[in-house]
C-alpha cells in the first residue's frame, strides 16, 4: 500500500478515537470584501517564514507533524494553524506566539481593555463577525484593529483605512473577539436577529387586528348561513372538504409514482470522498431550550459524526435565561469543536430567532440544523458535502430523512413513525421529482451559507420557520433536494404533548400561508402556476382537511344505518361516489404507509399502518387549537419536551482508545490499523471476555466452539458495550440499532451469544459478542444454534424473563439480521446459559453489556476475498 494512498485514507476516514487527537473548530473560511479587492494578497510587512516553519524554529512543532499537517491542508479548506491545534501538535499559546513573531503584531488584551463601541459602530457588529476583525482602540492618530484572521488583514486594509484612517493590526483569538462583541453589542445583535427577514416576507408585520376581524367575520357569516339555510351551509362545507381530500389524495398518489421513478444516489463513502478536491468547513446549529435530560446525550451523539474535527463547527444555541440547559452543558465535557452560543433576551423567544442570532457566529460555508434529540448517522456530513459539491449553486438546501428511535414505545409512536416515513420517504421525494415547492423539516437541514444570508435567515416570528423558508427559497429561485441520509429523533409518544406539537405546526402553516398570500399575484409570478397550485394544495388543503374532517366523519353513519341530515338531500348515486372517494383515499394512505415502511427496519410496522385511520383525527383537535392560538397568541412557541422516552440509543460510550489486542497494532502516527486484517496476520486467539460467574462465583463452563471443518475458530477480541436494561430491552436495542449497520459489517461474521440467566432484579445483565470467523464464507443466511439451554436454578419469573425465552428472542433477532444483511455470512451462533447469582453476589451486575458491532468497510482496491479493513474501533466496556 502506497504511502500517498494510505495518507489519503488517514485524512478522509478519520474518526475521533485516540486520546492523542485533540479537536478544535477552524475559523470561518475567508471572505472577499468587495469586487475591487479580488487580487492576490501581498505579503504583510514583516512576514517572513511560513507559520509552520516559525513553529519548527521555536521547537513547538516537529518536522514530521508539519509534513502531516501540510498534506491534510491539501485536502481540507482550512488554515494550517487550525490543523495544528485540532491534532494537538501545538498549543494555542504557542500558535499565537508564532503568529505574533510572523506578523510583528501585538496581542490584543480585549478582556482588560474593552473595545471602543464608537469604533465598532462605524463598521457594524455583524460586519465585524463576518470579517473576523474588531476596531479595538485609538492610539494617537492610529486605530488598532484586532484580527483573528491575520492572513486576510492586508486585503482589507484599503477599505479599513478609508473608514478609520491610519490603522494597525493586533492579534486576538476568535473566542476573545466574539466575547468582546457580545459584551458590547449583544442587544443590537439580538434586535437584528428579530428583523433579518424583509418585512414583506415576514409575519411580524401582519395586522393581527385585521386578521381577527376577518376570522370573526367568516365565523359570523357561517353562523348566519347555518341559521338561514343549514343544509346549504353543510353542503358547501362538505363539498370543500371532499374537494381538498380528493386533491390531497391525487397529489399523494402522484408523489408515490414519482418517487418510485427516482434514482437515488448509492455512491459509497469512498466514491463520495474522491469526488471532492478540498473538504469545506461545516457549521451545525443546535437550538436548545429547557433541555435538562437531553444535553449530555446530544453531545455524545454528535461526537459520532466522522467528519474531520478541524472542519466541524457545532454550535449549541442556548437562551440567556435558560439556566437549566446551561447548567446541563456546564456539567458535560464538551470537545473543542463544540461551543455554546448564548442568545440574549428579546421581544420573542423562538427557535428561528435563536438561529438568526447564531448564524453570524458560524464559521462554515455550509450551515446545518439539528434538534436537541437528534441522532444523525456518522457519515451524514460527508454525504451533505458531497451532494453540494455535485450540484450547482441553485441547490441551496439539502433535506435529510427523519426517523424515530423510540417507535416501539406505544401505538402513538408507531403511527407517528409511519407518518414520518410516508412524508420523508415517499411524499417529499415525489414533490421534488414533480417540481413542487418542498416544505422543509425543522432538522437535518443544510444550507449554502451565501444563500441563507441572502434570504435573511429565518422569520423570527414564525413558529414553523422551516415551511416558510422552503417557500422563500423557491420564490428566490433556489431549489431544495432530498438526500438519503437518516437522522433519528424522539417521537412524541404522549397524547397531549403530541397535540400541542401538531397545533404549533398547523398554526405555522396558517401563518405561512397568510404571509405569502398577502400578494397572490406576486406569489404566482415568483413560483409559476404549477408550484402556486402546490402551495394552495399543501397549506390551504392541509388546514381544510383537518378542520372540516368531522363533516366527513359523519358519513360513517350511513353504513351503520344511523340517521344523517344529508340522506334526504344527496342522491343515492352521489353517496356511492362519495363512499368510493373516501375508501380510495384510505387505500392510498395505507398503500403509501406500506411503501414507506417497506425497508428492513420498518416492516414490523405494517400491521399498524391501517390504524392511521384512528390516528389522524387527533390532528383535528390540534387544528382547532391552532386556530384559536392564531388569533389569541400567534407568536407563542409551544415547546416539545425531549428526553421522555430516550432509552436504547445512548446506553454506551465510544472508546477513547483502540482496544484491539490480537488483530494488529495501532499506529499513532498513521491513525490506522496495520497490518491489514487477514487470517495469517492474526497472532492468536483473543483473550476471552468476562463471563458471568456461577452460584459459587466460579466461571461457568462454556460449550466448545468449532468451525465447519471441526477446528476451533480464530476470533478477534469481543467488542462489547454497556447496557443496564433487561434482556428484552437489549435485543430490542440490537434490532433497531444494529440492523441498519450490518450491511457495512464484514463478509464473514460470527455472532457469539452469552445470555445471562435469571437474576433477582430487572437490571440483569445480558452479553452479546460479535466475532470474526476466518473460515470461508458460506452461501447462505441460515443461523444455527448449539446445545439447548439448561433450565435455570434461580428464575424468579416476576423479576426477569426466563433465559430460554430471552435466548429464543435473541436467536430470532439474529436470524432476522442474517436475512436482512444481503451479504454472504458464515454464521455460528452459540447459545449458552449462565446461572444467576444470589443476593450475596450483586457484583455480577457490574458487567452488563449490550450488542456490540464495529463499523467495518471493505477497501475497494483490495482483494474481496481478504478480510475487510477495519476503519472503526473496538467499543470498550464502559459503564454509563
Amino acid at each position: 500500500m502506497s504511502g500517498d494512498r494510505h495518507l489519503h485514507d488517514v485524512i478522509l476516514n478519520r474518526v475521533a478515537l485516540s486520546p492523542l487527537v485533540r479537536s478544535v473548530t477552524p475559523p470561518k473560511p475567508a471572505k472577499r470584501l468587495n469586487s475591487n479587492l479580488l487580487r492576490p494578497q501581498p505579503v504583510p510587512s514583516g512576514k517572513g517564514k511560513p507559520i509552520g516553519q516559525v513553529l519548527v524554529d521555536m521547537g513547538a512543532l516537529t518536522p514530521d507533524n508539519l509534513l502531516r499537517a501540510s498534506a491534510m491542508r491539501q485536502r481540507e479548506d482550512t488554515r494550517i494553524g487550525d490543523i495544528f491545534l485540532a491534532h494537538g501538535m501545538v498549543t494555542e499559546d504557542e500558535l499565537h506566539q508564532a503568529l505574533g513573531a510572523q506578523y510583528h503584531a501585538e496581542i490584543a488584551n480585549l478582556s482588560d481593555i474593552r473595545p471602543d463601541v464608537r469604533l465598532i459602530d462605524r463598521i457594524g457588529a455583524d460586519e465585524c463577525l463576518r470579517r473576523g476583525i474588531l476596531p479595538w482602540r485609538q492610539a494617537g492618530g492610529t486605530v488598532i484593529i484586532a484580527s483573528c484572521r491575520p492572513e486576510e488583514f492586508e486585503a482589507a486594509l484599503p477599505e479599513l483605512s478609508a473608514r478609520f484612517g491610519p490603522v494597525r493590526m493586533a492579534l486576538t483569538s476568535e473566542t476573545a473577539l466574539h466575547e468582546a462583541l457580545l459584551h458590547t453589542r449583544q442587544r443590537r445583535l439580538a434586535a437584528a436577529a428579530e428583523t433579518r427577514v424583509a418585512a414583506h416576507e415576514s409575519c411580524r408585520e401582519m395586522d393581527l387586528h385585521r386578521l381577527t376581524q376577518m376570522f370573526s367575520a367568516l365565523g359570523v357569516a357561517g353562523i348566519v348561513l347555518a341559521l338561514l339555510s343549514p343544509l346549504a351551509a353543510a353542503v358547501l362545507l362538505i363539498a370543500w372538504a371532499v374537494l381538498t381530500l380528493a386533491v390531497a389524495t391525487g397529489l399523494k398518489l402522484a408523489a408515490g409514482f414519482a418517487q418510485a421513478r427516482t434514482a437515488h444516489d448509492r455512491k459509497t463513502i469512498f466514491e463520495v470522498k474522491r469526488g471532492i478536491t478540498r473538504l469545506p468547513t461545516v457549521s451545525v446549529m443546535v437550538p436548545l431550550f429547557k433541555e435538562r435530560e437531553i444535553a449530555t446525550r446530544l453531545i455524545k451523539r454528535l461526537s459520532r459524526l466522522n467528519y474531520p474535527r478541524e472542519l466541524l463547527d457545532i454550535c449549541l444555541v442556548v437562551e440567556e435565561d435558560d439556566q437549566v440547559t446551561q447548567d446541563a452543558i456546564a456539567h458535560t465535557d464538551m470537545p473543542r469543536w463544540m461551543r455554546q452560543i448564548i442568545v440574549p433576551r428579546g421581544r420573542v423567544k423562538t427557535k428561528p430567532r435563536a438561529l438568526n442570532f447564531a448564524l453570524d457566529f458560524c464559521r462554515g460555508s455550509i450551515v446545518g440544523i439539528y434538534d436537541a434529540e437528534d441522532a444523525p448517522e456518522p457519515e451524514q456530513i460527508h454525504k451533505v458535502v458531497a451532494h453540494f459539491a455535485q450540484t450547482g449553486p441553485e441547490v441551496a438546501c439539502v433535506q435529510g430523512v427523519l426517523d424515530f428511535y423510540n417507535a416501539r414505545t406505544n401505538w402513538l409512536s408507531r403511527c407517528f413513525t409511519v407518518e414520518y416515513a410516508s412524508w420523508f420517504r415517499v411524499i417529499l421525494p415525489g414533490y421534488e421529482r414533480m417540481g413542487l415547492t418542498v416544505p422543509l423539516g425543522g432538522t437535518t437541514l443544510f444550507f449554502r451559507r451565501d444563500a441563507i444570508e441572502e434570504l435573511g435567515g429565518w422569520d423570527a416570528h414564525n413558529v414553523t420557520e422551516d415551511a416558510d423558508l422552503g417557500i422563500r427559497l423557491a420564490r428566490h429561485g433556489y431549489r431544495t433536494e432530498l438526500l438519503s441520509t437518516v437522522t433519528e429523533e424522539e417521537a412524541n409518544c404522549r397524547l397531549w404533548p403530541w397535540v400541542k406539537q401538531r397545533s404549533r405546526w398547523l398554526k405555522g402553516y396558517a401563518m405561512t400561508y397568510a404571509v405569502h398570500m398577502r400578494q397572490p399575484q406576486k406569489l404566482w409570478r415568483d413560483l409559476g402556476p404549477w408550484r402556486f397550485f402546490g402551495v394552495q394544495a399543501l397549506f390551504l388543503g392541509t388546514l381544510s382537511q383537518f378542520i372540516l374532517a368531522p363533516f366527513l366523519w359523519s358519513f360513517w353513519m350511513f353504513p351503520l344505518g344511523l340517521p344523517h341530515p344529508m340522506r334526504a338531500v344527496l342522491p343515492h348515486d352521489l353517496l356511492v361516489v362519495l363512499g368510493g372517494i373516501f375508501l380510495f383515499s384510505e387505500a392510498v394512505t395505507v398503500a403509501t404507509g406500506m411503501v414507506a415502511t417497506s425497508t428492513r427496519n420498518h416492516r414490523w410496522l405494517w400491521p399498524w399502518v391501517p390504524t392511521l385511520h384512528l390516528y389522524y383525527p387527533l390532528a383535528t383537535l390540534a387544528a382547532l387549537k391552532a386556530l384559536w392560538e392564531m388569533v389569541s397568541k400567534p407568536y407563542y412557541w409551544d415547546k416539545t419536551t425531549h428526553g421522555v422516552d430516550d432509552f436504547g440509543v445512548d446506553d454506551f460510550e465510544f472508546a477513547d482508545e483502540i482496544q484491539i489486542e490480537a488483530a494488529g497494532t495501532f499506529s499513532d502516527g498513521e491513525n490506522s490499523l496495520s497490518p491489514l486484517l487477514t487470517p495469517s496476520s492474526i497472532p492468536g486467539p483473543a483473550s476471552p471476555g468476562p463471563v458471568h460467574p456461577g452460584r459459587d462465583g466460579a466461571p461457568a463452563p462454556s460449550a466448545t466452539e468449532t468451525t465447519q471443518d471441526g477446528q476451533p475458530p480464530t476470533a478477534l477480541p469481543a467488542l462489547s458495550l454497556w447496557s443496564e436494561g433487561s434482556a428484552s430491552d437489549v435485543f430490542q436495542h440490537l434490532e433497531k440499532r444494529a440492523g441498519d449497520r450490518l450491511p457495512e459489517a464484514p463478509r464473514r461474521l460470527t455472532f457469539g451469544l452469552d445470555l445471562g440467566g435469571a437474576h433477582p432484579h430487572p437490571g440483569a445483565p445480558s452479553r452479546l459478542r460479535a466475532q470474526r470467523d476466518p473460515a470461508p464464507a458460506a452461501q447462505g443466511m441460515e443461523m444455527t444454534s448449539g446445545d439447548p439451554l439448561p433450565e435455570p436454578e434461580l428464575a424468579p419469573a416476576r423479576s426477569h424473563p426466563a433465559p430460554h425465552a430471552a435466548a429464543a428472542m435473541a436467536q430470532n433477532h439474529l436470524s432476522s439480521l442474517g436475512k436482512f444483511s444481503g451479504t454472504p455470512l458464515s454464521p455460528y451462533l452459540r447459545k449458552g446459559a449462565r446461572q444467576g447469582t444470589g443476593p450475596d453476589q450483586p457484583q455480577v451486575t457490574a458487567f452488563a453489556d449490550a450488542p456490540a458491532l464495529c463499523r467495518i468497510r471493505e477497501r475497494p482496491e483490495e482483494d474481496p476475498a481478504a478480510l475487510p479493513f477495519l476503519l472503526g474501533a473496538a467499543q470498550r466496556i464502559k459503564p454509563r
